[in-house]
């Protein structure tokens, strides 16, 4: 299998997303970095449009319509996420979905502002591209790291 291949399925996966994407481009197949750079951010943003619509479909439009225990799930789960954190988003807004996709910790990136942005009912059309943004900077930041420009702890 092509390298970049697999460097844009790496990027789709939740726990590495571009984080191992762009790395193991570059370090192991030798990958120049803007080319581990374009496939890991493309990787990483196609799950953000299959999460948003596929999300709405089976969460919104089966689960919660046609299952009793999943409505009330949902929406106990949906309601105590929102009160612990919505203080945070209220107070930085837009800028919070793109601090949470852009900082290359675990449990962050693209998969994890997906899901705070329909948990919060942040329509796709504005959320889609606070996450790309986030995206970018995360793969900046992760490209600059594997070359050396810039050191994260734990790298």
């Amino acid at each position: 299998m092509s390298p970049k291949i697999i460097i844009f399925l790496l990027s789709m996966l939740p726990i590495s997303e571009l984080r191992g994407a762009i790395p193991l481009g570059v370090k192991v197949y030798d990958i120049p970095i803007w080319t581990a750079f374009f496939w890991a951010v493309i990787g990483n943003i196609v799950p953000v449009i299959l999460i948003f619509f596929g999300l709405d479909f089976l969460v919104n439009k089966i689960l919660v319509h046609k299952v009793y225990f999943f409505n009330r799930f949902f929406t106990w789960l949906f309601e105590k996420t929102k009160r612990r954190h919505i203080k945070k988003f209220e107070r930085w807004k837009d800028f919070a979905l793109v601090v949470l996709v852009a900082i290359p910790l675990p449990l962050t990136g693209a998969w994890t502002g997906a899901l705070a942005a329909f948990v919060f009912g942040i329509p796709p059309r504005r959320a889609i591209p606070l996450i790309v943004i986030g995206v970018l900077v995360a793969g900046l930041i992760v490209s600059l790291a594997t070359i050396g420009i810039i050191h994260l702890p734990g790298w």
